[in-house]
């Protein structure tokens, strides 16, 4: 009986052992998430329309340019639609290091004024009306915060991990998210943002996920402020991959400069 109960508790051990090695940590979702490649150049142009809680809309469009440099992220993009914003620009260099701040900057034309976005104010203030952050606009340090694994969901139609992540930092916006991530691609099709008093805040959703040029992208995505009910929704068109460009585009002279 002894050497039977032993077998048995083996064999349980093993199968929680293979269970556990076929579903990944919450960390290393995210680090899939992170890592997904998507070339080491990009372009695309964006279409941003925000709505107001009563339906009434105003539109945007974007040029928006990325590079790697080794882990680290350089993004710039300009607004050209329209007048009263275009020539707006907005560069930002993302650092893989936790414990390095990312550097962000805010061209202003009519002012002929460029803002430095602090580490606060990208965490907590909208990026030009919309509902992003400016934290949303760059690429975030998975180590920024602390992800735990909570489950297997299916979202339209496809297979998602559920993963819970808690900032690490004091200076977020969100006391945690909630993100679903489709597991065929990497890609996170929906994640909620619960603010201090762990309301939900904002609800983001991503659409029209497909493959241009062998990368999975996202062509189409909508955040929601679920408390004022002021929506933005991004359209990306002309998706590029590979492009050539030089890291002097990357800079504050060429943020001033415009395209």
């Amino acid at each position: 009986m002894r050497t039977k109960s032993l077998i048995i508790i083996a064999l349980s051990v093993m199968c929680f052992c293979v269970a556990n090695a076929s579903t990944p940590s919450g960390r290393g979702i995210m680090l899939k998430v992170k890592n997904r490649p998507d070339g080491d150049t990009r372009y695309a142009t964006l279409s941003m329309t925000l709505v107001q809680k009563n339906g009434s809309k105003r539109e945007r469009k974007l040029s928006s340019w990325a590079m790697d440099v080794g882990k680290d992220t350089k993004k710039i993009m300009f607004f050209t639609y329209p007048g009263d914003v275009k020539g707006t620009g907005f560069l930002t260099w993302d650092y893989d290091n936790p414990n390095k701040e990312d550097d962000k900057w805010l061209y202003l034309p009519a002012m002929k004024k460029t803002r430095r976005i602090s580490g606060k104010s990208s965490k907590t203030d909208y990026f030009m009306g919309s509902d992003f952050t400016y934290d949303d606009m760059g690429s975030r340090n998975v180590d920024e915060d602390k992800h735990t694994f909570l489950r297997e969901e299916t979202f339209k139609g496809h297979k998602c991990w559920v993963v819970e992540s808690i900032p690490v930092g004091k200076q977020e916006i969100y006391s945690k998210k909630i993100s679903w991530i489709r597991q065929d691609c990497c890609i996170a099709v929906k994640v909620d943002y619960y603010d201090k008093l762990n309301k939900l805040h904002r609800s983001f959703y991503a659409s029209q996920i497909s493959k241009i040029q062998g990368y999975w992208c996202v062509l189409h995505m909508e955040m929601k402020n679920i408390q004022t009910g002021h929506r933005t929704l991004l359209s990306i068109s002309d998706p590029r991959f590979n492009v050539k460009i030089g890291p002097n585009l990357f800079t504050v002279s060429k943020l001033e400069k415009g395209i």
